[in-house]
């Protein structure tokens, strides 16, 4: 049977999604991106992951989040993802804006990891034949490398840019030191970083407490955070304790430890807040990173397009009142727990 050539929804950029502007740059990106992090590997069916990545599109998400090591198994979600690029997305790569990164364990041997400049060239290219692209719009050092000079790392984003096989570059998890020197070493070679994209989420908020975020407002990047519902715990999934087959009942990223008397009770009482509002627990904890403008984009993951739907569904209000933001502080500081 010869599945049907795909057509996008005419009213993409009519469905609800915003855009904002990445740093002191031309590139817009959408509040909700998509990350092919898990179900989009070789343990997933092809149809599912085309399914989920078309259903994005088809509601304005644009940006697709990616790294070298994405999968299950290395390497798979990216060939995933040129596989679909082939089949539908082909036609519609300049509406696209596809990231990829590399700085973790990759393939065996010294060269296989980290940011030498050897494993970063290594790297881009592996990941341009994997997707059947001529380039990447934004390549990241997807963390900082303490045994490698850092300007060896950026020099080689520097060069990968010049080579046309990145549009841009991004800094992943650098702490605060480290990405204060990148800034200044990519400025100064007139390839200012793009974006820094980190881990935040009502639970952690390292990037607000260490000054991250202001740092990146300061030298001109966007701000893009990964991990907004800390995995899971910010859902209503865990407010009753650990459903079978979740992620925390498999205890491969989220370990049943996580999830403490104050943990559950913080959760609970979150999901009091959000119900006030409307809301389910993982709408507000999204709508949560939307409120002020620092953050240019969140990264989802998603099982099903019927999981990517609630999602979008924060969107509607990721505007808080005061009262509402003093009580999530409290919650979050135990306050209202005890």
């Amino acid at each position: 049977m010869t599945e049907s050539v795909y057509r996008p929804a005419e009213n993409r950029y009519q469905a609800g999604m915003k855009y904002r502007r990445a740093g002191q740059s031309g590139v817009l990106l959408p509040e909700i991106s998509l990350g092919l992090w898990h179900n989009f590997g070789d343990v997933d069916t092809l149809a599912g992951s085309r399914r989920k990545l078309h259903h994005a599109f088809d509601h304005g998400i644009t940006h697709f989040d990616l790294a070298n090591n994405y999968g299950p198994a290395n390497g798979s979600a990216e060939e995933t993802f040129g596989r679909i690029m082939k089949s539908s997305f082909g036609p519609y790569r300049d509406e696209l804006f596809i990231s990829t990164k590399a700085g973790h364990d990759m393939w065996p041997g010294p060269y296989g990891t980290w940011g030498s400049r050897k494993s970063l060239m290594a790297s881009i290219d592996q990941s341009l034949r994997r997707m059947g692209l001529e380039y990447v719009d934004i390549f990241y050092s997807h963390r900082y490398d303490p045994e490698t000079p850092l300007e060896e790392t950026m020099q080689a984003m520097v060069d990968i840019v010049r080579q046309g096989k990145a549009l841009y570059v991004g800094l992943s998890k650098y702490p605060y030191e480290a990405a204060g020197r990148a800034y200044q070493y990519l400025r100064q070679h007139d390839v200012p970083c793009l974006a820094y994209q980190g881990r935040y989420n009502l639970f952690d908020q390292a990037p607000a407490r260490t000054h991250i975020l202001e740092q990146a407002r300061q030298q001109g990047a966007g701000f893009i955070a990964f991990s907004p519902l800390a995995q899971g715990l910010l859902t209503a999934k865990y407010i009753e304790g650990i459903p079978q087959n979740s992620r925390m009942a498999r205890g491969a990223f989220l370990k049943p430890e996580a999830l403490t008397p104050e943990v559950r009770a913080r959760i609970q009482a979150l999901n009091g807040i959000a119900l006030r509002r409307g809301q389910t627990l993982a709408e507000m904890a999204l709508a949560w990173l939307l409120k002020d403008g620092q953050v240019t984009s969140v990264i989802i993951g998603a099982s099903s397009t019927e999981q990517m739907d609630d999602n979008l569904k924060a969107l509607r209000n990721t505007d808080f009142c005061e009262e509402e933001l003093n009580e999530i502080d409290k919650v979050l500081s135990g306050q209202a727990c005890e």
